[in-house]
């Protein structure tokens, strides 16, 4: 059995979407089997072409959130979509929607980026996660 860990990604700005894609990088890079859950906030920036214009940067960061765009944009780093693309042709990456989320809010799958494999519920989610490390961001 793999190690585990779990992403939940309650959080659609540009800060935390980073940080989620490259820890789930690294630790599929280490053979974990990669989790991460998008609910709320974290799904809006999932739909379908929302990553081209997020620009959006968590309140605990902002005083340093247009440094951190330029820096990026500078270096041309590539963005979190990109990152976490590339982390599902290293290891076993998935992204999962939440159900109550996606009904609450009208989103289907189809309205999603192609990354997200598929919608569960959070107790399928919990299940999963079980045996292994929990992430919040």
């Amino acid at each position: 059995m793999s190690e585990k860990l779990s992403i939940v990604l309650f959080s659609g700005t540009v800060d935390k979407l980073m940080a989620a894609s490259i820890i789930a990088s690294g630790a599929a890079a280490m053979q974990k089997e990669v989790t991460i859950f998008a609910t709320f906030y974290g799904l809006f920036a999932l739909r379908k072409g929302d990553w081209k214009q997020n620009r959006r940067i968590s309140k605990d960061c902002e005083d340093y959130g247009a440094q951190f765009l330029q820096v990026l944009e500078a270096k041309k780093a590539p963005n979190w979509l990109e990152t976490l693309q590339s982390a599902m042709d290293i290891g076993n990456v998935k992204v999962k929607a939440c159900g109550l989320t996606m009904d609450l809010l009208s989103i289907k799958l189809e309205d999603l980026e192609p990354i997200v494999s598929e919608i569960v519920g959070v107790a399928h989610f919990v299940e999963e996660a079980s045996d292994g490390q929990i992430i919040f961001l």
